[in-house]
């Protein structure tokens, strides 16, 4: 049976909510902690398709497409273009991203993925994209489609549920603004690695005094801990726990007791494929990091690393965290064109 490709429209509503929804019972079942359903699931998926589709001055451009067998919607794409984050150049402009959060029905035509995925990434193209991203969970829709699309990993998502009891380490205290201009020093560090692994991550001319006005204004969100690792006197590392954001969560599932860590490196994992094994000063401010979201309530984490950051993605495995999503990139080996001349 042949597919028909399209934009989701208002009137599509009720069965693009019942696919969503069938997605977000996958998701619980395969991981209770992370993935925990809304209160009112229905309305929440309801509430974000409409704005979608209705909202006239979005804070970036997204679509939903649907792939139509017969009269069914038989699948679901979601293309945004990612905004920059201010401490990266940017040079190919937003990215175009693949959100995880389309679906397929459980009988799906053979093939419905692909034709999905292929539909999308014309959609981010005309769009103007200059670099293809697209992400996946665990066994979600496009996790066997994108390698056979010319995707490769880029950026993994590990998560926990079992997050530690409060860690009192004496290596490891809250910051205070004293500790900023140590903090953007380990930046650069960590931002030239970034760099050195994948090109997508060159970071901004300014990206030191950007980082380090970010840093004083987190000194002051009450939604979140700073904290820095001490070893033999000089602050060797940092890390941020914080919220969790929406753009990782589709709208079905409730992220008030999930946990967010991007901020987090350590010079321990200096060297990006075998970590310093002169110590466990790493381990502990991941503890700590992780014990203070437990002690604002949440239940869960998610945790950013580069997919070939190997000592960092060492470190998380021997701590107990597993992979849960995984953003990858098109045609990329860290030096390629971007996704517009391939």
């Amino acid at each position: 049976m042949s597919l028909n490709i399209r934009p989701v429209a208002a009137a599509d509503l009720h069965r693009v909510n019942d696919l969503l929804l069938l997605d977000a019972g996958q998701r619980q079942r395969s991981d209770p902690g992370l993935w925990k359903p809304k209160q009112d699931a229905r309305g929440a998926v309801a509430e974000a398709i409409t704005d979608a589709l209705r909202n006239e001055t979005p804070p970036f451009r997204q679509r939903w497409l649907a792939a139509e067998a017969g009269e069914r919607i038989v699948g679901l794409a979601h293309t945004i273009r990612l905004p920059v984050p201010p401490i990266y150049a940017g040079e190919f402009g937003a990215p175009g991203l693949i959100m995880d959060d389309g679906a397929l029905a459980e009988d799906a035509p053979p093939g419905t993925a692909e034709i999905l995925l292929d539909a999308a990434e014309a959609d981010l193209v005309e769009s103007g994209a200059g670099v293809l991203l697209a992400s996946s969970i665990i066994g979600g829709a496009w996790e066997r489609a994108l390698p056979s699309r010319g995707y490769t990993p880029l950026t993994l998502y590990f998560t926990r549920s079992d997050l530690p009891a409060t860690a009192q380490l004496p290596s490891v205290r809250h910051a205070v603004e004293t500790d900023i201009a140590s903090i953007v020093s380990l930046s650069a560090i960590n931002l030239r690695i970034l760099s050195d692994l994948d090109g997508f991550w060159r970071p901004h001319t300014e990206a030191g005094p950007r980082f380090g006005n970010w840093m004083k204004r987190s000194l002051t969100l009450a939604d979140r801990d700073m904290l820095v690792s001490e070893v033999e006197g000089e602050i060797a590392g940092y890390a941020i726990s914080q919220p969790a954001t929406a753009l990782h969560f589709p709208p079905a599932h409730d992220i008030s007791r999930v946990g967010f860590i991007d901020d987090f490196f350590h010079r321990e994992f200096e060297n990006p494929s075998g970590a310093d094994r002169r110590g466990q000063a790493a381990a502990e401010l991941l503890l700590a990091a992780e014990a203070a979201l437990a002690e604002r309530g949440d239940e869960a984490v998610l945790i950013v690393c580069p997919a070939a950051w190997t000592s960092k993605r060492s470190l998380l495995e021997a701590t107990g965290h597993r992979v849960a999503s995984t953003w990858h990139i098109k045609g990329r080996d860290g030096k390629a064109p971007p996704a517009q001349r391939r």
